[in-house]
């Protein structure tokens, strides 16, 4: 993905979810904003960014504020489907994150965001302490695949600490709220220990 300037302002796509690098996000998209916001991003080749909503709702409404968390994740479209007039099907892969400095609301709904990027996680192979949550991850991964199910993208990355525990991320039965936090933590290992120490409260893990 193109790098985007710190000075320009990034179209925002506000979300009930935590959107992670690597990750993929399906959306269907009905509202005139984001109808017209995925044509500018296919029509122009950028992305958009998706933040959490702490406060609010996904379709706009008048009497309801909105309140986006100060960190998210850029979205690059993968492909845009027309279900039916005026609903889209569209897939998108997480890109970079980053920080809003600044935000605004246009007429149309839609949000702008003045950003700043986030350091991507620095690669780093999963130490020997966090094997079985690599292993977990193999053999979660293997009984989707078994339904039919393909929740992540290609390129798959059991070397990464940070990969493994995005995906764990993605994948584990945990507040949005948590999700958040995971996303936002700037060492990938400590990200990947607190996944495992989950995993094993939970008994996933042994």
């Amino acid at each position: 993905m193109p790098e985007l300037p710190v000075d320009a302002e990034l179209p925002l796509f506000p979300l009930q979810a935590v959107l992670f690098p690597d990750g993929l996000l399906s959306l269907k998209v009905f509202e005139a904003r984001y109808l017209d916001l995925v044509a500018s991003c296919l029509r122009e080749q950028r992305d958009f960014g998706v933040v959490g909503l702490r406060r609010g709702a996904e379709v706009r409404r008048a009497d309801q504020p909105v309140v986006f968390e100060s960190i998210g994740t850029r979205a690059g479209l993968l492909d845009v489907d027309s279900a039916q007039a005026g609903i889209l099907l569209v897939r998108c892969r997480g890109g970079a994150r980053f920080e809003v400095a600044s935000s605004r609301q246009q007429d149309d709904g839609l949000w702008l965001a003045r950003v700043t990027p986030v350091e991507p996680d620095p690669p780093v192979a999963p130490p020997p302490a966090l094997a079985g949550a690599v292993r977990g991850l193999k053999d979660a991964m293997a009984a989707l695949e078994a339904q039919e199910a393909q929740p992540f993208l290609l390129p798959h990355r059991f070397d990464d600490a940070g990969w493994v525990a995005n995906r764990w991320c993605e994948l584990l039965p945990i507040p949005q709220a948590a999700r958040q936090k995971l996303m936002e933590l700037r060492d990938p290992l400590v990200r990947l220990e607190l996944v495992d120490d989950f995993l094993r409260r939970q008994g996933v893990l042994p």
